[in-house]
C-alpha cells in the first residue's frame, strides 16, 4: 500500500480538468481553469485525509500556456521536491499542451522523484467527468515506491513524458505512447508497471535558465502541398532565432520551404526538421543536404529542444547531430 504519511504536492495550472460549463451535458463550451487546486482535491472523496499540499499556480486554458508559467512551474517543483517530506508532485493541466509541458519538465527538471501530470477531456461539471479519477490515479502514482521522473496519468494509463502524444481532440482516450508503449497502468488503486520509470539528464541550459522574456524565439512551420517559403522569410525578418519545419511523412520538406530554410540558415537562424505526424518521428538517411533532425521528437518537442540548445552556451550548430539520425 502507498505511504499516505508523506506529502504529495498538488499544483494546479488550469485546463479542462478545472473547467466549468453552464450545463452538465456540455463538454465543449466551458471556462477552463475555473477551479483551484483545493477545489479539485475536494471533489475526490478518497483523497480526504491524505497528506496533500495544494497550490494554484495558474488558471490557464492550456492552449495559452506560456514560457513564464513553465519557468514558475520549474522553480516551484524544484523547491518543493527538495523537501524530505515530499514524496512526489502532481500537476493538473490542460490536455492541449500537456505533452509540451511534460517534455519541458523532463528536460529541465529531470526529477528523481515522480512528477505526475494529469488532465481531463471533460470539464469538472460534466455528468461523467474524467478529472476526479485521473487526479486520484495521479496521486496514487506519485506515492508509488520507486517511481521517478516525469510521467502523465490519464484514463488509468501511465505515460512517459518523452513518449506522450495527444492523438485525438475529443475522445476520453486521447493520448498514446506510440511505439514505446505505456510505463504502466493504474488498476483498482494499484500501479502495474510494464517498463522502467523514465530517467533523464537535465539539459545543459537547465542550470542557468534565464527569465522567460530572455528565451530565444523558436517557431514551427508546417510543410504541406503548395507550401510557400514566404512564411520562413517573414519569421527571419521578425527576428526568430530558430525554426522547426514539421515535414510531411518522414520529415519531407517542400522544395520552396527548403530554399527558404537555406536563406534562413545563411541569415544565422538555426533550422531543424521534424514530422507533422504524431507518431514515428524522423528516420534520417544519408542525404548530406537534408536539414538536421531530433529523430523521434515531435515538432513541439523539437521546438523545446532547439530552444534549450540555443539557450545553452556552446550549443551545437547542428543540434540534431547529437541524437541518432
Amino acid at each position: 500500500m502507498p505511504n499516505t504519511d508523506e506529502t504529495v504536492l498538488i499544483v494546479a495550472t488550469g485546463g479542462t480538468i478545472a473547467g466549468q460549463a453552464a450545463s452538465a451535458s456540455d463538454h465543449v463550451d466551458y471556462t477552463a481553469g475555473a477551479l483551484g487546486a483545493a477545489e479539485l482535491i475536494a471533489a475526490v472523496p478518497p483523497l480526504a485525509g491524505q497528506r496533500l499540499q495544494a497550490l494554484t499556480l495558474a488558471r490557464l486554458d492550456s492552449s495559452d500556456m506560456d514560457h513564464a508559467t513553465w519557468h514558475s512551474l520549474v522553480d516551484c517543483l524544484a523547491t518543493q521536491l527538495a523537501r524530505t517530506d515530499v514524496v512526489g508532485a502532481v500537476v493538473t493541466h490542460g490536455t492541449d499542451t500537456l505533452e509540451e509541458t511534460a517534455y519541458f519538465l523532463h528536460r529541465v527538471l529531470a526529477p528523481t522523484k515522480p512528477v505526475v501530470l494529469t488532465a481531463a477531456m471533460r470539464p469538472a461539471t460534466a455528468l461523467s467527468a474524467d478529472g476526479p479519477q485521473n487526479l486520484l490515479d495521479a496521486v496514487t502514482v506519485a506515492r508509488r515506491a520507486g517511481a521517478q521522473g516525469v510521467v502523465a496519468v490519464l484514463g488509468g494509463q501511465v505515460f512517459s513524458a518523452q513518449d506522450l502524444r495527444k492523438v485525438h481532440g475529443y475522445r476520453l482516450d486521447a493520448f498514446s505512447a506510440g511505439d514505446a508503449g505505456r510505463v504502466g497502468v493504474v488498476q483498482a488503486g494499484q500501479v502495474r508497471c510494464f517498463r522502467a520509470w523514465p530517467e533523464a539528464t537535465p539539459h545543459a541550459a537547465a542550470s542557468r535558465l534565464p527569465p522567460a522574456a530572455d528565451w530565444p524565439r523558436v517557431d514551427i512551420v508546417t510543410s504541406h502541398a503548395g507550401a510557400s517559403g514566404a512564411v520562413v522569410d517573414a519569421l527571419v525578418a521578425s527576428g526568430v532565432a530558430g525554426i522547426v519545419i514539421a515535414g510531411t511523412g518522414n520529415g519531407s520538406v517542400h522544395a520552396d520551404l527548403m530554399q527558404a530554410a537555406g536563406r534562413a540558415q545563411a541569415a544565422g537562424v538555426t533550422v531543424v526538421r521534424a514530422s507533422r505526424c504524431a507518431l514515428g518521428g524522423v528516420v534520417s538517411g544519408s542525404d548530406a543536404h537534408a536539414l538536421p533532425t531530433f529523430g523521434a521528437l515531435t515538432a513541439p518537442q523539437a521546438r523545446i529542444e532547439l530552444m534549450l540548445d540555443l539557450l545553452s552556451a556552446g550549443a551545437l550548430s547542428a543540434p540534431g547531430q547529437r541524437l541518432p539520425n
